[in-house]
This record gives structure tokens, C-alpha cells and sequence, in this order.
């Protein structure tokens, strides 16, 4: 991460929610559009980084056989334990990023609202890690707060523009309003209805 970890440990001393996750029907509505707009009803395994209290994580958990998640917070790191301790196919690490990316490979890795914390040199080492993590059949999903956020190096079309360019997938989802912007990109370039047989 470009931005220093006291940023995001002082974020959770004032809250075990700072961004309302749990309480906002943005929020809320957000996942949902993040969780539709997977083309797969189930992956083998999933990577979720700067997973924060663990919300989407839980989400995640139940569309695939394992789940692994990070954050650079320790308190997130122990909310997001807490908040997946009924998965026993979920492991939530103590890690920051890009120095610390996982060893494993992931048929799916959600970038949410993490991006824009990284500077373009860090965005773009993280991007050339994930990559290299996935699957052949590899997605990649990345959604993030249009809005300018003060401290961060980067926008939300920033870091949109980064993985479009250094990724190399094709596209599949492209998803933008106001608020928000969700891109899916996948090493399996066919659509659901393709690959259902119906086109």
C-alpha cells in the first residue's frame, strides 16, 4: 500500500465499521451488484485483498470452495476473523500490499476499493502479481468510489485505466454510475449465455 497503515488503523480505532458496510443501503446494494455481476455461480478459490471487516468477504465465502483474504489493518484483520469464523474454507491474513501478495493461485481475485491506495508504480507491480496468480480460466474484479478520496494517489478511472492496460483480459463486465465503477475482466473470454450454449 502507498498510503501509510496508520491511515487505515486510525480509521478502525473510531469504528469497527468506518464505512458503514453493515448499515448503508449503498453498501449494501453494492455488494449485490458486485456479487451479480460474477459470471461464475461458484469458484475454487478466491482472493480477496484489503477485505476491512469482512462483509463482502462473507459474501464471497458462500460462491466458492475457499476463500482467502487480507488487510493491512490489524483490527480488520481480527474483525474479518470474527466475521468469517463459520467458514472453515476462509483464512484472513495480516498482509500489506504488493510486498506481501499470496503464493497461491485464485480463479478470482476482487479488488474493492482498494486501488486508489496504491500509487501507479504499486498498482501496476500488484497487477503483474495478480496475473501471475491466475487460474487459467482467471477473473479478475475490480470496483471502486468514483469520487476523489483526499490522501489517495490515485481515482477510481485512475486505477480503471491501469488494469485495463497492463491486465491483457478481455472484459466482460463493465458496470458505471455516479457512485461507483465495477469491471470484470477474465482469461475465459466466452459470456454466460455462450457458455450455457444458448448463443
Amino acid at each position: 500500500m502507498s498510503v501509510e497503515d496508520r491511515y487505515f488503523d486510525g480509521l478502525f480505532a473510531g469504528s469497527e465499521d468506518p464505512w458503514a458496510f453493515r448499515q448503508r443501503w449503498y453498501e449494501q446494494r453494492k455488494r449485490a451488484i458486485t456479487l451479480a455481476a460474477l459470471p461464475r455461480a461458484r469458484y475454487r478459490s478466491i482472493f480477496e485483498p484489503g477485505c476491512a471487516n469482512g462483509e463482502l468477504s462473507a459474501e464471497l465465502a458462500g460462491r466458492c470452495d475457499r476463500l482467502l483474504c487480507c488487510d493491512t489493518a490489524a483490527a480488520a484483520v481480527t474483525l474479518a476473523r470474527t466475521r468469517l469464523s463459520l467458514f472453515e474454507h476462509a483464512e484472513v491474513r495480516h498482509s500489506r500490499l504488493p510486498g506481501d501478495w499470496p503464493k497461491e493461485q485464485f480463479d478470482l481475485i476482487v479488488l474493492s476499493e482498494i486501488g486508489y491506495y496504491l500509487d501507479a508504480e504499486d498498482l501496476r507491480h500488484l497487477i503483474q502479481q495478480a496475473t501471475q496468480s491466475l487460474t487459467a480460466d482467471g477473473q479478475l474484479l475490480a470496483c471502486h468510489w468514483r469520487p476523489p478520496i483526499e490522501g489517495c494517489p490515485l481515482n477510481a478511472r485512475q486505477v480503471h485505466d491501469l488494469l485495463h492496460e497492463h491486465l491483457h483480459l478481455a472484459r466482460l463486465v463493465l458496470h458505471q454510475e455516479a457512485d461507483f465503477i465495477l469491471e470484470l475482466w477474465s482469461r475465459e473470454p466466452r459470456s454466460v449465455a455462450t457458455l450455457e450454449g444458448l448463443r
